[in-house]
Order: structure tokens, then C-alpha cells, then sequence
């Protein structure tokens, strides 16, 4: 076992923490505003590159099941984006609903 391959499965373990947490947070938000679906797809890029790299040099360790791992939890904060972005407009849709009716007639 290389010594670089240790320190590159801790960094994405140090990096894979924080994603659970972020999609716990996300889901009880029940809104998708402040979360950037930009930075999401590029992390999501991000772990895609690094799997590729390591399939393309056959370094097929237990390094790679850490990406993996990490690349599946950043897509279900994914599912949680599009989930919140659609209770986000069911919510305004209701707001303009009330709007529509509290409107007095020939206002």
C-alpha cells in the first residue's frame, strides 16, 4: 500500500463527512434556496474525473470505493435539489393561488 494513496483516501473520506450532512440539511430545508445546483454538478464532475483517472492509471484500490462512496452521496444531494426546487414552486403556486382568490372582484 502506497503512502499517497492512504493520504488521498483520507482527504476524500475528510470530504465525504461533510456530504451527508449537507443533504440531512438540505432535506429539512424543504427548499432548494442557497443550494447551488452549479457547484453540485461540478463536484459531481469533480468525483467522476478522479474515478476516471483511476480506472485509466489501473489503480484499482480501496481508494476508488471511497469515490464511489462519496460520488453517490453527492447524487442523492442531487435528488434532494430537484425534490426541494419542486416543493419550492408548489409553495409559490399555493402563494399566488391565495393571491388569485383574496383579490377583491374589478380590483
Amino acid at each position: 500500500m502506497e503512502i499517497g494513496h492512504l493520504f488521498e483516501a483520507l482527504m476524500l473520506v475528510c470530504f465525504g463527512f461533510s456530504w451527508p450532512l449537507n443533504v440531512i440539511k438540505a432535506y429539512k430545508a424543504r427548499s432548494a434556496k442557497g443550494t447551488s445546483l452549479a457547484f453540485i454538478i461540478l463536484i459531481i464532475t469533480g468525483y467522476v474525473a478522479g474515478i476516471t483517472a483511476k480506472f485509466i492509471n489501473h489503480q484499482l484500490n480501496y481508494v476508488l470505493a471511497v469515490y464511489f462512496l462519496n460520488l453517490a452521496i453527492v447524487m442523492s444531494n442531487l435528488v434532494v435539489y430537484f425534490r426541494n426546487v419542486a416543493l419550492d414552486k408548489k409553495r409559490e403556486n399555493n402563494i399566488k393561488n391565495v393571491e388569485v382568490i383574496r383579490t377583491p372582484v374589478g380590483a
